[in-house]
């Protein structure tokens, strides 16, 4: 009983290490919207597609730049979808089982199945975040390959403004929930170390969230830096 007891208590730390991560951010994004570097980013694409829609002859640039960004969502998509599908492959013996008619799935109920149902979650979240993203994306590159002081495109300008920042919002959200199976999976494997995946995906969420400003000797300046 207390080795459950301790198995329940590392799955419930393992989620609840990343959800108390979230909610400390939505809270600095509220207080101080430009800390953060999805708010940041969100304004960057605002300011991208207001300052190419004033550019003629960028027509053709800037279709090739959604279309990047539309193929970056389309594998997080693609990548999602095979996890979901092998995830839900090994779990389906155990959940026909679990949820099988007459039997109370609260009874048969596991921290192991618990997690794999998270698991499978997390993959859909990824999978449709980043499937709604590929849409924006490309009504995006409609709008943006009419020709720019043309009357369609100024009148498409606040659409197309609205589809890129909701693009990369959701582009955003499904590569998180994508790097959420990592700790899952971990809980899986060893309950106990759950936690401590957990603390790593903060480290690496919180190195994400963070804007990187001219003056910031961060990892990734330094190494563009020693590229030159």
């Amino acid at each position: 009983m207390g080795d459950e007891l301790l198995v329940w208590l590392a799955s419930a730390a393992t989620i609840l290490i990343v959800v108390l991560y979230e909610v400390i951010q939505r809270w600095r994004h509220q207080d101080r919207p430009g800390v953060l570097a999805r708010s940041a980013h969100a304004g960057l694409r605002e300011d991208w597609f207001r300052s190419i829609s004033d550019q003629a002859g960028s027509e053709i640039i800037a279709v090739q730049t959604l279309r990047n960004s539309m193929m970056t969502a389309t594998l997080t998509a693609t990548t999602a979808t095979l996890g979901l599908m092998g995830s839900v492959t090994l779990a389906a013996s155990q959940l026909h089982v679990t949820f099988a008619p007459g039997t109370s799935p609260w009874a048969a109920m596991s921290p192991r199945l618990v997690m794999e149902l998270l698991l499978m979650s997390a993959l859909f979240t990824a999978l449709a975040c980043s499937t709604i993203a590929v849409r924006y994306f490309n009504h995006a590159s409609f709008i943006c390959a009419m020709p720019v002081g043309s009357q369609a495109r100024q009148q498409w300008l606040p659409v197309g403004i609205a589809h890129v920042r909701q693009a990369g919002v959701l582009y955003s959200w499904g590569l998180r929930a994508l790097l959420m199976v990592a700790p899952l999976v971990v809980s899986i494997v060893h309950p106990l170390l759950g936690p401590l995946a957990s603390l790593g995906l903060v480290l690496v969420l919180f190195n994400m969230d963070r804007v990187h400003h001219h003056d910031d000797p961060s990892p990734v300046k330094l190494a563009s830096g020693s590229r030159g």
